[in-house]
């Protein structure tokens, strides 16, 4: 018998689980998963964690109970270098060689370069990012309750929200619901007070670009009728001073600048310049086989397969492209006739809920879309089924479902807040 092949799995996110699902079922493979953190957590809802509506554990496991009783082993590590010639990688805590490697990285904040957003706005990519969100929302909102200057009340109370997209929208939103439902009650100190101001900005012509006018037109009405000012294609141009200057040459006076504007994957040492293409993504023949390499892969956000003729220009960095890429893959490297299967992303649709009640969804086949209640029910369905295993499904049925009677919930504690 052949002694297993070394598979190393560089992120534990949709794609990477995904991949180690299939090459689990697999005696042909010795499989490592490597990642920065010892737990799998759910993007779509950090949101919620950050407006306090979810505890972390909610949309979050640990990987070593995931993969419990499973044949894949788990590193906590950073990945610094990755060494073709030699087929190893280098982590941030040792080394580890491998016989198939494969890139599952995902992608960071995008701040185009500009250091004063970078370094004064609050990004949403990780279970940190959202703590800190919620800790800085709480901090200030504890601050402002106590403060007789009306303006400087106002800026610690005012957001500014860049990048419409799901995110963007649904963070405004659920902002939006806080303000109207549940400040007053907190902080009886802030009632009859102005509570600031929600602005969500975008360089496009709508919000949702990505989906169809029917729910673009219904998420534009909703959001201002929460009270939210939008902005359209108009950009976040700086921010110092505790003023948001945007590029139609107005400014917003505000402590608090939320980044959802953009994504860029993750760069690591030990690649060629031209197996970077657009957004610094690895391209991939149609295999998600990294160009100029025959033993390395990538999948998810990391990649960019431009030839799927239905996206010339590289898949939507979004869950589904990269949970189908890791299961094709995964269901490739099983095959042991090498008989592979070129990747087409079949599209499921796209969704984004604005608040109670309220959402859209956008389904390609039928072509139809929803919009309110039914939206909402396939939004709270789909999003639980996603979650990782029963418990973290039950616990947000939970969550949800104690928020829908009361408007409310509990999860407002300041844990470990940042100097402010």
């Amino acid at each position: 018998m052949k002694e297993p092949k070394k598979v190393v799995v560089i992120g534990g996110g949709f794609a990477g689980l995904e991949v180690v699902k299939y090459l689990n079922k697999s005696d042909r493979f010795d499989v490592t998963l490597v990642d920065l953190n010892n737990y799998n957590f759910f993007p779509p809802l950090l949101y919620q964690v950050a407006a306090g509506f979810m505890e972390p554990s909610a949309i979050s496991y640990p990987f070593r109970k995931i993969l419990r009783n499973q044949k894949t082993r788990f590193r906590m590590a950073g990945l610094e270098k990755v060494v073709p010639e030699e087929n190893k990688v280098i982590l941030s805590n040792g080394e580890l060689n491998y016989d198939i490697l494969i890139m599952a990285t995902g992608a960071e904040s995008n701040f185009f370069g500009n250091q004063s957003i970078e370094q004064g706005s609050l990004p949403m990519k990780t279970i940190s990012d959202a703590l800190t969100l919620r800790n800085t929302y709480l901090l200030r909102l504890e601050r402002a309750s106590r403060m007789t200057d009306p303006e400087q009340r106002k800026k610690l109370l005012s957001y500014v929200i860049a990048g419409a997209g799901p995110t963007g929208v649904e963070l405004s939103g659920i902002f939006a619901e806080m303000r109207k439902n549940i400040l007053e009650k907190d902080f009886p100190e802030l009632k009859n007070e102005d509570l600031g101001e929600i602005y969500l900005i975008d360089g496009q012509s709508s919000v949702l670009a990505a989906m169809n006018s029917k729910s673009q037109k219904y998420t534009h009405e909703k959001l201002l009728k929460l009270g939210v000012n939008i902005k359209l294609n108009t950009l976040v141009k700086e921010f110092k001073d505790d003023i948001v200057y945007l590029s139609d040459g107005s400014e917003i006076p505000c402590r608090n600048l939320i980044w959802a504007a953009g994504i860029i994957s993750k760069v690591f040492e030990g690649f060629k310049p031209e197996n970077f293409g657009t957004g610094r993504r690895l391209r991939v023949n149609p295999y998600n086989l990294v160009e100029g390499y025959d033993n390395i892969f990538a999948i998810g956000d990391t990649a960019l397969m431009q030839s799927d003729s239905g996206y010339p220009e590289g898949h939507p960095q979004l869950a589904q492209p990269a949970i189908q890429q890791g299961r094709n893959l995964g269901k490739n490297l099983i095959q042991e006739s090498g008989d592979w299967k070129e990747f087409v992303y079949k599209d499921v649709g796209s969704m984004a809920i604005i608040g109670r009640n309220q959402a859209v969804a956008d389904i390609p086949r039928p072509k139809i879309s929803f919009t309110g209640f039914p939206a909402w029910f396939i939004w709270v369905f789909v999003h639980i089924m996603s979650l990782v295993n029963f418990r973290n499904r039950l616990r947000a049925l939970y969550d949800w479902t104690g928020y829908y009677i009361r408007k409310d919930q509990s999860f407002r504690m300041i844990i470990r807040p940042r100097n402010d």
